[in-house]
């Protein structure tokens, strides 16, 4: 039997480069456990992927591509998100006014961080489907 190349690990690669520091700054772990709290939501993910992909978007527009999404949830995140600093806002003075959203340099960051997500997932996707295959079966065996 073949042995199969290891696999560079991605998240154990930027460990090495990036050890965590002998001190946490408790600000600092605040705001990770802040920003993990809210980006973890499914909605902030979406809309962040959205505009990464599409860029400037009109909350319609948004609305549309993140799809499933009320009218106030939508509201809720898109707010908090320009809270946070990571998108843009602009009312533009038409007759309707027309509001638009885009990421800011901060947004884009972030959505350039949570790319290592997209890449965990490639990485280890067979192995997380054999994972569920096999509870699944001893599940079913007891």
């Amino acid at each position: 039997m073949a042995v199969k190349p290891a696999r560079r690990d991605p998240v154990i690669e930027a460990r090495r480069t990036h050890p965590a520091p002998a001190q946490i700054d408790p600000a600092i772990e605040a705001l990770v456990q802040d920003v993990i709290g809210q980006v973890a939501d499914k909605w902030t993910m979406l809309v962040l992927e959205a505009l990464e992909e599409r860029g400037t978007l009109r909350f319609t527009e948004i609305a549309r591509e993140v799809g499933g999404i009320s009218q106030k949830m939508l509201t809720k995140t898109v707010r908090q998100m320009e809270r946070d600093g990571l998108v843009d806002r602009k009312v533009l003075p038409v007759v309707p006014p027309h509001v638009e959203y885009s990421l800011t340099e901060l947004g884009r960051s972030l959505s350039a961080a949570f790319c290592g997500v997209w890449i965990w997932a490639e990485t280890y996707y067979p192995d997380v489907e054999k994972a569920r295959r096999a509870f699944e079966a001893r599940k079913t065996a007891r």
